[in-house]
């Protein structure tokens, strides 16, 4: 590599990594200081559910425009301009002067970052074709450090210089950020390189028919409404559940974002390694279901570990993040599937803040809301077989150990669902809802669905399997 050639190469990085910071501050650095805010202002609870939604609904319509802006002005251009608008409203936040005018700031801000979210693989696919895997490690680990980083400091440093000059703070590494994105803009477009094709009907059509891409979708809903439903609620969960001050709430929410950090460094070396994701799928799944219990249990006794079991869901991020990259095969493709994706599952994670918001003003408490974060079961154990079996709301879903294919089967409605069973080639799936839901799914027949009368939405199904029999239970009212 020559001189001129590994300087384009370092310039790369640092605007990547730059970026990165950027892209996380956004979001981690204002629910700690709602409660600040709200001595200068009234911030009800409907806009900070508003306020934690702004992040998955702009990242979607950020997904839907973004090839779109990308084919007009170029990769480099493009986050040019993403970096320039995040950090003008990055600046505009500090100067809110009610719920309202901040809500607008950060939604500015956050379609700002839903544009670079779904160029970044593109820019390391792009600039380090050979180190997908290790750049992908790097700038998720610096989007982890950015994302505890503000919970941790945000109230000191609003206690120091007030909530705005702690937003002001902010802003200015956002103007680093642009910095190196001029240089790369301004080479790119000397060199003509910074123009990727258009992604025909052909690849658009070709994507959402391959399983793989609801796979990532399913992916980005579920670590998104994780981490977007915690981002905006947590520190207040925390303080009216476990009886914690505000400074220690927004110490457990920078917890809960370190998470981040480890996996960031580890999963996508693994992923690009060993080829294989299901054990990843398995422990953010077992991992986030025991926290969310903990916090419904017992939020004031070992509040740190159910936090830091509540943050290991999102590592399905750098998952997804490597596999953008190691899955396609040209720019056009990465930019589809990265938009595509991201559109799609983050438009699904926009409801979980909003559902949390809504059920708590509904109810006064905040079990309603978690529960509804706790919703997908992971089937019983069972003799090992190439698929494992998963339980949401409103489908069965059987992922395909090897390949990653994933097969959905909906419910007659929606419901909470039984950990699902499988006897022989026969997969069991059962939904507690006004009118109660059985499937019976048993190799490549068409699924027998039935309504099952007696069973309520307060029911608890419960599958038993004995021998070659297999039982469903209510638990809660004694029926089988």
């Amino acid at each position: 590599m020559t001189r001129r050639a590994a300087g384009h190469v370092a310039l790369a990085a640092a605007a990547v990594v730059l970026l990165a910071l950027t892209l996380r501050i956004a979001v981690a650095s204002l629910s700690p200081l709602l409660t600040v805010i709200g001595r200068d202002f009234e911030v009800p609870a409907a806009v900070v559910g508003l306020i934690g939604m702004a992040p998955p609904v702009a990242f979607a319509l950020s997904g839907m425009v973004t090839p779109a802006i990308e084919r007009r002005l170029g990769l480099e251009r493009t986050v040019l301009v993403a970096a320039i608008v995040g950090a003008v409203m990055l600046g505009l936040r500090a100067a809110a002067v009610d719920a309202w005018t901040l809500l607008a700031a950060t939604a500015g801000v956050f379609a700002a970052v839903g544009v670079a979210n779904v160029l970044l693989p593109t820019v390391v696919k792009k600039y380090f074709p050979e180190r997908i895997g290790l750049m992908t490690t790097v700038y998720s680990t610096t989007m982890a450090v950015a994302t505890f980083t503000p919970p941790l400091v945000a109230v000191p440093l609003a206690e120091a210089v007030g909530w705005r000059g702690s937003f002001v703070t902010w802003a200015a590494v956002a103007v680093a950020a642009v910095v190196p994105w001029v240089a790369m803009s301004l080479r790119a477009r000397a060199s003509r390189s910074d123009m990727v094709a258009e992604p025909g009907s052909s690849v658009l059509s070709r994507i959402v028919r391959v399983p793989q891409t609801w796979a990532l979708v399913i992916t980005f809903g579920v670590n998104s409404a994780v981490a977007y439903g915690m981002f905006a609620w947590l520190p207040l969960i925390l303080i009216d559940d476990a009886g914690v001050d505000a400074a220690e709430a927004g110490g457990l929410l920078a917890l809960f974002a370190f998470m981040g950090l480890p996996v960031s460094l580890l999963v996508p070396v693994l992923v690009a390694r060993l080829g294989r994701t299901t054990p990843f799928y398995a422990v953010a799944i077992l991992g986030g279901l025991t926290g969310i219990v903990g916090l419904l249990v017992a939020p004031a006794t070992a509040t740190a570990l159910w936090v830091v079991l509540v943050g290991i869901p999102p590592l399905m991020f750098p998952l997804a993040l490597v596999l953008f990259g190691l899955r396609t095969r040209s720019h056009e493709t990465a930019v589809a599937v990265s938009a595509f994706v991201q559109s799609t599952g983050y438009g699904f994670a926009a409801l979980m803040p909003l559902a949390i918001g809504v059920t708590h003003e509904v109810t006064g408490g905040w079990t309603a809301g978690l529960v509804d974060g706790a919703a997908p079961v992971l089937q019983q154990p069972s003799t090992a077989g190439a698929s494992v079996a998963v339980g949401t709301t409103t489908h069965l879903l059987e992922v395909d150990l090897r390949t990653g294919d994933v097969e959905t089967t909906p419910t007659s409605g929606q419901g909470t669902p039984a950990a699902p069973v499988r006897l022989g080639d026969c997969l069991y799936g059962a939904w507690a809802s006004p009118t109660g839901s059985y499937l019976v799914r048993c190799g490549d027949d068409e699924p027998t669905l039935l309504d099952l009368e007696r069973m309520t939405a307060q029911s608890t199904p419960v599958f038993r399997v004995n021998r070659s029999v297999v039982a469903l239970n209510d638990t809660l009212q004694g029926l089988m």
